[in-house]
């Protein structure tokens, strides 16, 4: 959502059409590879999410890599997840959660859009620091796992809060912890994860990338307009009422985000042993 939004002011900007397309296939993976091989003129971006970062260490196969392939152009937004609980469970707190995963961990689920999704890499962290070692139920998309939250067909979830903010709004879920390093404005009484576990942080994000070797003064004419348009006032308006954070980084900025990220999720997915095929 965050790309179209930003294309059309871009393309105001240039004075020409942006199309975007998506290609969700397998993670991004199709996308990322295709555009890893696209002349590097400016003509071809990505719009990656957090997973452009991790997936070279889950999935088989992977023909680009993400630190050496592709142009940095700007950190777009960061979102901050929530642990959220079906109401049934009569959890109220974090102690609530951790009493009754680690008494009842044969019964006990978290729900994951996806497996490779940063929701699920977030809830291996927690499952973790937690020392527990819940049932994981992997979903195929965001929607069916939260209806099956809201249902009680699953316990917890860690998952964006732009995803769910309406529904803890509502009181069809109950929310125990976010997962940035401090509080948020959209839930203010709800304390981080960091609170019990410290050092805990986890965030999803969308960022622009064009594939390596486009010139740094296309690069620099494409930040300058990205992040003019992420800083336009409507815009920031309306994904920061949803929980999203707005950056508009440096290239060079991006480029040292990616690089931790990658760091500290590839050991994430090491010490869990998760493999995608």
């Amino acid at each position: 959502m965050a790309t179209r939004a930003v294309s059309a002011k871009m393309s105001e900007a240039f004075g020409q059409a942006i199309i975007v397309e998506n290609q969700p296939a397998a993670g991004g993976v199709v996308a990322t590879n295709a555009v890893a091989k696209m002349p590097a003129d400016g003509y071809t971006l990505l719009s990656a999410f957090d997973s452009f970062a991790t997936n070279p260490f889950m999935y088989k196969g992977i023909q680009h890599d993400p630190l050496k392939d592709f142009a940095p152009i700007s950190l777009m937004v960061k979102s901050p997840q929530v642990l959220v609980v079906f109401p049934g469970t009569g959890i109220k707190n974090m102690a609530d959660l951790l009493k009754t995963a680690k008494a009842k961990a044969d019964h006990f689920s978290f729900a994951t859009p996806g497996a490779g999704t940063s929701s699920r890499l977030s809830t291996e962290l927690f499952k973790q620091y937690a020392g527990i070692d819940s049932t994981l139920v992997t979903y195929k998309g965001g929607s069916q796992a939260i209806t099956d939250l809201m249902g009680g067909q699953v316990n917890a979830m860690i998952v964006s809060v732009s995803l769910v903010l309406q529904h803890i709004q509502s009181g069809r879920l109950t929310p125990l912890a976010v997962s940035s390093a401090k509080r948020i404005a959209q839930l203010p009484e709800v304390p981080p994860i960091a609170d019990t576990f410290a050092g805990f942080e986890a965030q999803s994000w969308t960022g622009m990338l064009a594939p390596a070797g486009t010139p740094k003064a296309v690069i620099d004419k494409l930040n300058a307009a990205l992040v003019k348009a992420l800083n336009s006032s409507d815009f920031k308006e309306k994904f920061t009422s949803q929980g999203v954070e707005v950056v508009g980084s440096s290239p060079e900025a991006f480029a040292d985000w990616m690089n931790k990220e990658s760091s500290k999720w590839s050991q994430v997915i090491k010490q869990r042993k998760i493999t995608i095929e």
